[in-house]
């Protein structure tokens, strides 16, 4: 238990509460035509050229899919198709919670509002809340923010609208890259690190590690 009451308890979407099929995906559009060796090897680029484009100037969602599959081609001479990365881009609202978010956001969600922040298009993202099993006050966009995450551009948009200051949210992800890295710079009042096996931790950055959202009314002290 951590002994901080936040006023809100915010969170990231992909990856953290909806199973983040990017790399699946890819292996579905791609894996018939590829060995194992290049497939492993080009998920591992498709992630970070997807890391890569969001760091700019925003773009919808789907550009930054399109690009992070082209870029991923030519590293790996690639036959690139357009029809490929929209191909992948097109199973994002089919995507489904882990299976232990909806019971532990429903405790939460009775004392304390939740809130994503999500590198999502307005359109995509209330196909993933609707799975999530618990009511949210909020859910932002980068698209309304007009930057990705980890950008402090996107979690400065978030307080605004909240109307808070960064010292009154409890922040959880299961990314470092995209959120906890961030949180740590703007001195969010907690920060939760959701491990979900797919990033190495980083115990500097300060923050509490659970394995599952299960785990986290035990945190807040519910």
């Amino acid at each position: 238990m951590t002994g901080f009451r936040p006023k809100y308890v915010t969170f990231d979407c992909y990856g953290t509460l909806i199973d983040f099929e990017m790399a699946p995906a890819a292996r579905r559009v791609y894996g018939a035509r590829l060995t194992s060796e290049v497939m492993d090897g080009f998920c591992e680029s498709f992630r970070g050229f997807r890391l890569d484009e969001v760091l700019g100037a925003w773009k919808p969602f789907d550009e930054v899919v399109h690009n992070a599959v082209e870029r991923s081609c030519k590293a790996w001479n690639i036959a690139f198709d357009p029809a490929d990365a929209q191909a992948i881009y097109d199973e994002i609202p089919s995507w489904s919670p882990h299976p232990d978010v909806p019971a532990g956001l429903a405790k939460v969600a009775k004392e304390i509002p939740l809130v994503i922040l999500s590198n999502s298009m307005t359109d995509l993202i209330p196909h993933s809340v609707a799975k999530l099993g618990a009511p949210f006050h909020a859910a932002y966009t980068a698209q309304e923010a007009q930057a990705y995450k980890p950008r402090l551009q996107a979690f400065e948009y978030m307080f605004d609208m909240l109307g808070c200051g960064p010292e009154e949210v409890m922040h959880c992800s299961s990314s470092l890259r995209y959120d906890l890295m961030s949180a740590h710079d703007l001195k969010i009042g907690q920060r939760v690190f959701v491990n979900r096996d797919h990033e190495p931790g980083i115990p500097a950055y300060g923050y509490q590690e659970i394995r599952s959202i299960g785990e986290l009314p035990g945190l807040l002290g519910l």
